[in-house]
């Protein structure tokens, strides 16, 4: 089994420089040491606002693409942000699994994304080269609904395997207060030392997710499942800093709202990034050049992206194939580990790669 355990545990050289954002010695120390830091109080709810706004264009333009297609009767205009797409969910099932498939990225997002405290974060995790891992997700929490419930996991085990030495820290931003009621997220403290990835089985209910057991966790990582485990609440402003390694799940959502968030990554921009497609890391800060910013030509690749198809091409399927309105959800991480349950998503990669 590879193992990276100083990827994962070994700060680079802070920078001498005091930057805004940046985490203190302590918090730098508590992420390598134990795998995530809280920061409740980074972002003012201003700067998180046109998130909100971009991600309600967002929903209003799918619910405009599934209403004249005929898939649903209503596009629930007059609904809010927490409660139009569970409205759309209700009706055409299978929703959420389409939105998380598409990926589409707005310009809100990119902004946050190079946000100037945040890369000061980074200097501090990765070194003074930053580039944007193209694994990047906009998640809609809605109310009882398994599919957007991510049982213990590794992010690494989504990834192509060369990328295991390369740490890619990773910012979860809730676009409101983030509780146990509405599905919060829960760590498991330390379980990223050994620089390892568990082996993970699929796929959960009637999700796509692949997961690791308790058992597997205590014995390839060396944690305690019942002294390790830390459920972090983040109020509306907070990032949770965590890394690619770390066991992590979502809590269920049991209240009434969809608990929206975002999860942005990055890396040092020459080491394998993990992601099935062609995409590659976007340049975001260098030491060579103070002033870089990124071209708007890189930003277009993204803009232009179908995330869906991207991933499916890259498990055989040609992209005139893909049904514009298909809600089956078969990644190539599928690929990776053994498929002890099955369901209509797995049945889908099935026939796509010429099974029964």
């Amino acid at each position: 089994m590879d193992a990276y355990p100083e990827v994962y545990t070994t700060a680079p050289v802070q920078p001498k420089e005091k930057k805004p954002g940046q985490l203190t010695n302590e918090q730098v120390k508590q992420y390598f040491s134990e795998g995530f830091v809280l920061v409740k109080d980074f972002f003012t709810p201003e700067e998180l606002q046109p998130c909100r706004d971009g991600t309600a264009e967002l929903v209003d333009a799918l619910a405009e693409r599934l209403y004249k297609a005929g898939k649903i009767k209503n596009t629930y205009q007059d609904a809010g942000l927490f409660q139009r797409l569970t409205l759309i969910e209700e009706e055409f099932p299978g929703t959420c699994a389409l939105w998380l498939k598409k990926g589409k990225i707005h310009k809100a997002y990119c902004d946050l994304w190079v946000n100037d405290r945040l890369l000061n974060v980074m200097e501090q995790l990765v070194g003074p080269e930053i580039a944007g891992n193209p694994l990047w997700n906009l998640r809609p929490k809605v109310p009882s609904n398994d599919e957007t419930t991510v049982p213990w996991h590794q992010d690494n085990c989504y990834t192509l395997p060369e990328s295991l030495g390369t740490l890619i820290p990773v910012a979860w931003i809730p676009l409101l207060d983030a509780t146990v009621e509405n599905g919060c997220m829960q760590v498991v403290r330390g379980g990223h030392r050994r620089g390892v990835t568990a082996d993970h089985v699929g796929v959960v209910g009637g999700t796509w997710y692949v997961e690791v057991l308790e058992e597997e966790m205590e014995k390839t990582l060396g944690v305690n499942i019942k002294t390790d485990v830390v459920t972090c609440e983040v109020p509306y402003g907070g990032v949770l800093f965590i890394n690619n390694a770390i066991p992590h799940r979502s809590l269920p959502n049991k209240t009434d709202n969809i608990r929206w968030s975002l999860d942005l990554r990055w890396q040092h921009p020459d080491k394998p990034n993990g992601f099935w497609g062609k995409r590659k890391p976007v340049l975001m800060r260098t030491a060579k050049d103070p002033m870089y910013a990124v071209p708007q030509s890189e930003w277009d690749k993204f803009f232009n992206a179908d995330r869906g198809s991207e991933l499916e091409s890259s498990t055989g399927l040609s992209g005139e194939d893909v049904d514009e309105f298909d809600t089956t959800h078969h990644g190539p991480w599928l690929t990776r580990w053994p498929i002890v349950r099955h369901n209509r998503h797995t049945r889908a990669l099935q026939v796509q790669q010429g099974g029964v």
